[in-house]
């Protein structure tokens, strides 16, 4: 089950079809692929890497990179993306912990690598690559082996450590394997209906599950092809709309090519499908997208973790927000204190399936905690089901405030909220009060031109639910803090909010 020899079974046949077109100009095909791998597995096992050890990269956007991650899975290696916005604390302890080979990185923090590696049981062999794909891994790799013979591996190998945000506490890695990584891409593809004809336009970065797997695998065994953008510019995208058959993005994506005035049926019509994830979408960005573009954006739910879990359906109504239904294989029920749920009460997400994780890595007390008795993982999710089975997912149980002894669900406000004239986005969190333990905070982003104030948010969201759930405060702010996939920062906001507490 090598996961690299699995997703060759849907090029084999198309080594001379077209792989992947960069915005550099340069362009390779399947057979540059397997050229590609194969060097880069060549050179790595040349080092005297064992099974299973750890190749991190911190880098930038670029084939190479993409090269770099397939080959390492390639020759059953581990490969370990580390965001490119970690600094040197965050990369310290990804070094310690995870005790890399090699490291490769952007040429800028070859220094800062080698001062992190003389701390390190181990210190790395260290390589450089920038964004057009040079530096000192690509002149190493240039002169290795052009072939390569793929080994054996088992569904439990370690294909990828994905360390989780650590927005609390101690980050975490979580162990993919091979077996989680072919179910998923099988999946993926049959589901979203992903053929050798398909284009699919790759903005995406590459050190995340969502640009490098959900973005990547169903492309490799479909034989599809990818244009393949360093980085997301609005303008760029929408210039390669016309030859592309699918886009995968975050929110953040749909909102900035809505601003585009060249956003338009014409534009959009030879692309089939567009799938939004990471973060949740808001139903005022779905709407205006059906109404610009005639194309309904699929919203679908997943997690370093898992991957993809569920997903709205290729055909059937794609439900504004909602993330739609298990996908197949996959089981997934909503809990509280043990007891499943049924429609229309929140509970904790609990899954199970090929897809799942296999724990978090050196942390065998953390993965038991993670899991029930029988089985199924935490997502930490909080999700309730409609009476016809598509799923919401309404907030993280570790957002959920508790405000005078009662629970409070911050999505449900936060739809309140953005359902207000005026409103652009808004985010809930609970902020300490000496009364009832936490109070409703709403911060809020407002159209430049809405007459809005604090009064009015409140009146209007009293006028829509229970009294213990309006905000106490309502506070303004131009944008609210993101993270490199969009996923707004409520444990930032918290900190900042900690100064307004009523």
């Amino acid at each position: 089950m090598n996961a690299y020899s699995f997703f060759r079974r849907g090029f084999a046949d198309r080594l001379e079809a077209a792989f992947l077109e960069a915005d550099s100009g340069d362009r390779y095909t399947y057979a540059d692929l397997e050229r590609e791998t194969a060097r880069v597995a060549s050179f790595l096992t040349g080092l005297g890497l064992a099974r299973g050890d750890r190749v991190a990269a911190q880098i930038d956007k670029s084939p190479q990179g993409l090269f770099l991650y397939l080959g390492c899975i390639r020759a059953g290696f581990c490969f370990l993306p580390l965001n490119t916005a970690y600094q040197r604390g965050e990369l310290g302890y990804f070094l310690q912990d995870a005790e890399p080979r090699v490291v490769v990185c952007r040429p800028q923090m070859l220094d800062t690598f080698a001062e992190l590696g003389k701390s390190a049981a181990s210190a790395p062999r260290l390589y450089a690559l920038d964004e057009n794909g040079v530096g000192t891994l690509a002149d190493a790799v240039r002169s290795a082996d052009r072939a390569f013979d793929d080994p054996a591996l088992a569904e439990r190998d370690l294909a990828v450590i994905i360390y989780t945000s650590g927005t609390t506490g101690r980050s975490k890695g979580a162990m993919v394997t091979h077996g989680n990584l072919t179910s998923n891409a099988a999946v993926l593809r049959d589901y979203w209906r992903f053929t050798a004809h398909d284009v699919l336009l790759h903005a995406l970065p590459i050190f995340h599950v969502h640009g490098l797997f959900v973005a990547l695998h169903p492309i490799l065994l479909a034989g599809a092809r990818i244009v393949f953008q360093r980085r997301f510019d609005a303008g760029a995208v929408l210039a390669a709309l016309p030859q592309a058959t699918a886009l995968m993005g975050v929110p953040t994506f749909y909102v900035r090519l809505l601003a585009e005035p060249g956003l338009t049926r014409a534009a959009a019509k030879h692309v089939r499908l567009f799938v939004s994830g990471s973060a949740p979408l808001l139903l005022d960005t779905f709407r205006a997208w059906q109404e610009r573009t005639g194309h309904t954006i699929l919203e679908r739910y997943g997690m370093s973790e898992a991957g993809m879990i569920t997903s709205n359906p290729y055909d059937g109504e794609r439900r504004g927000g909602t993330v739609g239904f298990p996908l197949p294989g996959v089981s997934v029920r909503v809990t509280e204190d043990g007891k499943v749920l049924g429609p229309d009460a929140p509970g904790i997400v609990e899954i199970k399936g090929p897809n799942v994780f296999a724990g978090y890595w050196r942390m065998p007390a953390k993965t038991k905690e993670e899991f029930t008795a029988d089985g199924w993982f935490r997502t930490g999710d909080v999700g309730q089901w409609s009476a016809d089975g598509y799923l919401s997912i309404v907030g993280r149980a570790k957002d959920l405030i508790i405000s005078g002894g009662y629970n409070v669900y911050p999505k449900e406000i936060e739809l309140v909220i953005d359902a207000l004239p005026g409103v652009v986005e808004s985010a809930v969190v609970g902020v300490p009060h000496p009364d009832f333990g936490e109070a409703v905070t709403a911060v809020v982003v407002k159209q430049k031109d809405a007459a809005l104030d604090e009064a009015a948010v409140i009146a209007h969201v009293k006028s829509q639910i229970a009294g213990f759930k309006v905000p106490k405060r309502v506070l303004f702010v131009d944008d609210l803090p993101r993270n490199a996939m969009g996923k707004v920062q409520k444990n930032v906001l918290r900190e900042k909010l900690a100064q307004h507490v009523p």
